[in-house]
């Protein structure tokens, strides 16, 4: 929506009844196909003939990768739209990612491979009581435990190297609608799970808009509630951090890329540090979020695209919280900050607003109603995190050690 308003024209590849769909504006729509979304892809990319490619899911990404590697003739746009495919293979995993950003001196929790249970009794062995698992290849907090103790860090990892099978590819392809499902049980691999070092703190989030390694502008939030743990945010509240913003610029630079990408950090309890935990390469739920002195992510990759520098925001957000529609008001009806905050509500597109405001679109189908009153969903209770008392002094704090550290 945010592009469209910046004048770009957007066509959409999504399944039916995807929420795509009653966004009004959007030119063509191509269907997303579950026997064969690599070739639905591919065709709907040669047909459109985009100039930029706006992924908005990390699989997507990876079939971005794969088309690169099938199509020479599509690498052009691939890398105009993600950025050097010298990159891609840091991209696709945490842990390489998380090597590569200390070695730019970028805070990151300790991390290691983890394939075999002795190996997680090892990290625990003289080690802190709790530590995070993560999947590789998963998204949206999937794939990611958090472990207070080594047995739970052994079931954990258990669960976590379970191989899908294809009869769960087919229940995620009928049931959840998920055209990308089939495409992953086919190329899938052995398990890859890293355990990574506990930080005890509240979760961060920042979203980049990048142009071939610079860093165009960003939008970077602190969470107050979440879905779960470790799941999307539901509320933020903008944050300025010197330190965040950091590494943003060195890896938007090392890795040169262009395009959207999110960063996920902790900011500890104890030291207000951030410490980045993880990459989205692909848009978050931040980049049409405009800010007085900015404006929105969509815009600044619009103004660099077409030379047009001077963009004046539009409606921009003055408070500092902003409530998620229509996640914040479904997981947090009682919370004090819809009160306060800003309401990320799209006004302007009222069918899009009544869709938001009903059911997920597969799970109104006969089939995902049938299947989940033998198999109920399971039900996940929403995150509350406090804030800092003192935001400024700890933005303060964390620059003067920055710029030590980068120097």
């Amino acid at each position: 929506m945010r592009l469209m308003g910046h004048g770009c024209q957007v066509v959409a590849l999504c399944p039916r009844g995807h929420m795509l769909r009653h966004v009004r504006g959007i030119e063509a729509f191509y269907p997303y196909s579950g026997l064969d979304s690599l070739g639905s892809f591919e065709s709907a990319l040669k047909d459109a003939k985009p100039d930029l490619v706006v992924p908005c899911d990390d699989r997507v990404v990876w079939q971005l990768h794969e088309l690169y590697e099938l199509h020479p003739q599509l690498r052009p746009l691939i890398e105009a739209s993600l950025g050097a495919a010298s990159g891609y293979g840091i991209v696709r995993s945490r842990e390489q990612l998380l090597e590569m950003a200390q070695t730019l001196s970028i805070r990151v929790p300790e991390t290691c491979r983890v394939t075999s249970e002795k190996d997680v009794s090892a990290w625990f062995s003289g080690k802190s009581s709790s530590a995070v698992l993560k999947l590789d290849g998963t998204w949206g907090g999937e794939g990611v435990e958090i472990a207070r103790s080594e047995e739970q860090a052994i079931h954990a990892l258990r669960r976590l190297t379970q191989t899908s099978g294809i009869a769960a590819a087919l229940k995620r392809l009928l049931v959840n609608r998920d055209p990308l499902s089939l495409w992953a049980w086919r190329r899938r691999t052995a398990p890859v799970v890293t355990v990574q070092q506990f930080i005890v703190g509240r979760p961060a989030n920042a979203m980049l808009a990048c142009w071939q390694g610079e860093l165009l502008g960003i939008v970077s939030v602190e969470v107050l509630s979440s879905q779960g743990a470790t799941g999307a945010a539901n509320i933020v509240r903008f944050l300025d951090n010197e330190e965040i913003s950091q590494a943003a610029r060195l890896l938007a630079s090392r890795l040169c890329l262009t395009g959207f990408y999110g960063l996920d950090f902790m900011l500890e309890s104890a030291t207000g540090f951030a410490w980045l935990i993880e990459m989205n390469p692909r848009c978050t739920q931040l980049g049409h979020l405009s800010r007085p002195q900015q404006g929105d992510l969509a815009g600044l990759l619009y103004a660099k695209l077409t030379g047009q520098m001077n963009l004046q925001p539009q409606f921009p957000i003055e408070k500092d919280t902003v409530a998620f529609f229509p996640q914040a008001i479904d997981w947090n009806p009682r919370s004090d900050h819809l009160r306060s905050g800003y309401h990320d509500v799209p006004w302007e597109q009222p069918q899009l607003v009544r869709e938001l405001l009903q059911k997920l679109w597969p799970e109104r189908q006969w089939i995902a109603r049938l299947y989940h009153s033998f198999r109920p969903p399971q039900k996940v209770s929403a995150a509350e995190f406090e804030i800092a008392n003192s935001v400024v002094e700890t933005n303060e704090r964390l620059g003067s050690e920055t710029a030590t550290r980068i120097r």
